[in-house]
């Protein structure tokens, strides 16, 4: 099997027993199979929760805590306790791990935003196991991923990745709850994330984590949206890990074989950048950049909205609505004076520049 470059996300309710106490048995389990991954030549990614399920009880709480400075101050403790865990079991293998806390700032920003994937890049390339986390200790609730699920679907799209696996405690995805009803049928293979499914889905995690089933599946669908294949599903033993990506495992797998991967400067516009402004476009532009991949021309914008910069991301609207978005190489101003240079008699048969507004590069559809 070629050299595989995977991310692993295991969640606070398969590290940690009904206490909120790190399960070491669970623990090393997920360890040796870390390490049977990393021993075949792949490359492996940790996404791991346990933070504030580690922490809470050290500060008294009865359960885990609900409130912002409760969860911050429980990831404080428990984090120091994840990884000194992580760092004892893996050392066994001779696996050095490498902590790495985000936030949504991290993504949002653009020079962060690679700094980071240098930096994951540098980790993996020195051959040791980078352990990805939220920061929970300083985010807040408007700046999170909202739980890891979601973080680990950003991360394997950010870096690449062969293959997301989300492993949880339950075999894969159902029709309905497998829990509550005998007959629910599973899911093998499925090809995208759809409506139905997700409104079907359990909302409520676990009394240690913050995601439930709906969470996995969002995140699922990011990760296939961005030519990721997905694994949700659990196991056993140290080998659970090379079975799953040997299309053995006990879960569900999800892909679309039609969707490519999406650069990184790409997922930065889609999923992280702030817009700053609108431009609006004729029928022939809308038509050219939707279904002929052609970049957007300064002749086909015959409105604008707002006020950017050249760089800046902007919101891109046709006859219908809106179409996507995508990095301007030219500012409001300059496209403001184009539109008037146009609409101007005088001025009509003067040259207007050709230079793309929005590059096909910089552009990501809706």
């Amino acid at each position: 099997m070629r050299k595989k470059r995977i991310v692993v996300k295991i969640g606070s309710s398969s590290l940690t027993n009904d206490r909120g106490e790190i399960d070491q048995d669970r623990f090393a389990d997920h360890v040796h199979a870390l390490a049977a991954l990393k021993g075949a030549n792949h490359e492996v990614i940790l996404v791991s929760s346990g933070a504030v399920a580690a922490g809470f009880r050290s500060l008294g709480y009865p359960a885990r805590p609900v409130t912002v400075k409760g969860r911050q101050a429980a990831a404080a403790v428990g984090q120091s306790l994840l990884v000194q865990s992580y760092t004892e079991k893996l050392s066994e293998f001779n696996i050095v791990p490498a902590q790495i806390l985000l936030t949504r700032g991290d993504f949002s920003d653009r020079s962060r935003y690679r700094n980071a994937f240098a930096t994951i890049g540098e980790l993996l390339d020195r051959g040791l196991l980078p352990i990805i986390n939220e920061n929970d200790t300083v985010a807040v609730d408007e700046l999170t991923f909202g739980d890891n699920d979601m973080l680990s679907a950003l991360v394997s799209g950010f870096i690449h990745a062969d293959m997301l696996i989300i492993l949880t405690d339950i075999n894969g995805l159902y029709d309905s709850n497998p829990r509550t009803n005998p007959d629910a049928k599973k899911f093998d293979y499925l090809e995208d994330i759809t409506k139905d499914l997700l409104k079907s889905a359990d909302e409520t995690g676990s009394k240690v984590g913050t995601g439930g089933m709906k969470s996995k599946l969002l995140a699922a669908k990011t990760a296939v949206s961005l030519g990721v294949p997905v694994f949700i599903g659990k196991g056993t033993g140290k080998d659970k890990l090379l079975e799953i990506i040997r299309g053995n495992g006990d879960g569900t797998y999800i892909a679309n074989g039609t969707l490519d991967p999406i650069n990184t400067n790409r997922q930065w516009i889609a999923f992280h950048s702030e817009t700053s402004g609108k431009v609006y476009v004729d029928q022939g532009a809308e038509e050219a950049i939707l279904y002929r991949g052609k970049s957007l021309l300064p002749a086909g914008v015959f409105k604008v909205k707002g006020n950017f910069q050249k760089g800046d991301v902007v919101e891109v609207y046709g006859v219908n609505g809106l179409l996507g978005r995508g990095e301007v190489t030219y500012s409001s101003q300059e496209l403001r004076d184009l539109i008037d240079k146009r609409n101007d008699d005088e001025k009509r048969y003067m040259l207007i520049p050709t230079l793309e507004v929005i590059h096909r590069n910089r552009w990501v559809k809706v």
